[in-house]
């Protein structure tokens, strides 16, 4: 029931926030007369807020529980879109956004799964799969119900009726079924704890490891947020049609769903580090085999949307593998900052090189990022290696 619900909060928070622009940025322009970039790059603002707070927010959970921060998100985005809805002008919209990041990082993933992590313990790794599949629907629902709302209500309106979605849905499902957890103590301070049971998490491994994971998922962020943005540019660079290049993109999400499912099913079996070396792997193929622009985009794309779905599993279940269930809260914060700040200015970046460089110095760039996660990844599984064998 808890999955059930934190998977409806979650297509929820990400269809109310990351996803909703795509569909309302252009009604916006063409309604208000604002910069189309400062429009985007509102959201962008918002991303990099969310990053920020990801440590603040990881430790919160951890001390406190996610109940707690995941009410205080559904209140944020509340108060944001709400703003959104009635910003007279370009600077108080830009300000909204700055709220709406303050929810995301208080509620998207990263929280969902420090939540889960805290509840179940170390159970918590079956959890996130599940909770991935619910993510993984929040565009494809949301994205016609922005549309539809957009076209009926206008694109304030629209905001409003998400703001009220999650003052009437999101909050009252945290509050009546997320279970309450009593305060625990603030844990000392990274410099003195590294996160995971005690005196083992203190030495120069686990140190390493954190490094390695934090650079890996670093990494991916970066490339997977250059892909989001500009890959229909991408590929229409490519000499695809309009048409052809959504078409292929549409391809995206159900490998996700594909992959997760699969993992669902057969991952249990291995150690999550081999599932964030697949995944590493299968986005590098579909990448290099865009870059060496191969007849079949088709299967490239297949092959890079399958390794981001499974991507969203080990985020959550690697660290909890490695460092245990103690501080993992904790540990996903300070995990998922460096990530989710280099995420969100990472597709200006894309923007910058796709126009001094060419598309294909930019597919160069991002197949050479992501082999590198590769190497990452398995540096990260032969030190695993030496304590224990994947199970």
């Amino acid at each position: 029931m808890v999955v059930a619900t934190l998977g409806v909060v979650q297509i929820l928070a990400w269809g109310s926030s990351y996803y909703l622009l795509a569909v309302l940025a252009a009604p916006i322009a063409r309604d208000t007369g604002w910069s189309l970039a400062w429009i985007v790059g509102a959201l962008s603002l918002g991303l990099l807020v969310e990053g920020l707070v990801a440590p603040i927010v990881g430790d919160a959970i951890e001390r406190y529980g996610g109940r707690l921060v995941l009410a205080t998100s559904a209140l944020l985005l509340a108060t944001g879109l709400a703003a959104l809805a009635l910003a007279p002008n370009l600077p108080v919209f830009v300000i909204a956004w700055l709220v709406v990041g303050l929810g995301m990082g208080a509620g998207l993933y990263d929280a969902a799964f420090s939540t889960l992590g805290r509840l179940y313990g170390m159970e918590a790794r079956r959890l996130i799969t599940y909770l991935t599949l619910f993510g993984g629907f929040a565009s494809t629902l949301c994205w016609p119900l922005s549309a539809l709302l957009e076209t009926e209500l206008g694109w304030r309106g629209a905001c409003a009726v998400y703001a009220a979605i999650q003052l009437v849905v999101s909050l009252p499902l945290v509050l009546t079924v997320v279970p309450r957890e009593g305060s625990r103590p603030p844990r000392a301070p990274p410099s003195e704890s590294e996160a995971g049971p005690s005196a083992s998490r203190r030495s120069p491994e686990r140190r390493r490891q954190f490094v390695l994971i934090a650079a890996s998922f670093t990494i991916t962020s970066a490339v997977s947020s250059v892909i989001s943005v500009h890959l229909l540019t991408m590929l229409q660079l490519r000499g695809e049609s309009l048409a052809a290049a959504v078409a292929l993109g549409a391809l995206i999400g159900p490998s996700q769903v594909g992959a997760r499912i699969i993992e669902m099913l057969f991952g249990q079996r291995h150690h999550p580090v081999w599932a964030m070396v697949v995944s590493s792997v299968f986005m590098a193929i579909g990448l290099g085999a865009l870059w060496a622009d191969l007849t079949w985009v088709s299967a490239a794309i297949v092959l890079y949307g399958g390794g981001m779905g499974i991507r969203s599993i080990v985020r959550g279940s690697v660290p909890l593998a490695v460092f245990g269930a103690e501080g993992y809260a904790s540990l996903m914060g300070r995990l998922a900052m460096p990530a989710l700040v280099v995420g969100a200015v990472s597709p200006f970046a894309g923007a910058m090189a796709l126009e001094r460089y060419g598309i294909d110095a930019t597919f160069a760039a991002l197949t050479i990022a992501v082999i590198a996660g590769v190497v990452l990844s398995i540096l990260l599984l032969v030190g695993l290696d030496r304590r224990t064998k994947p199970i």
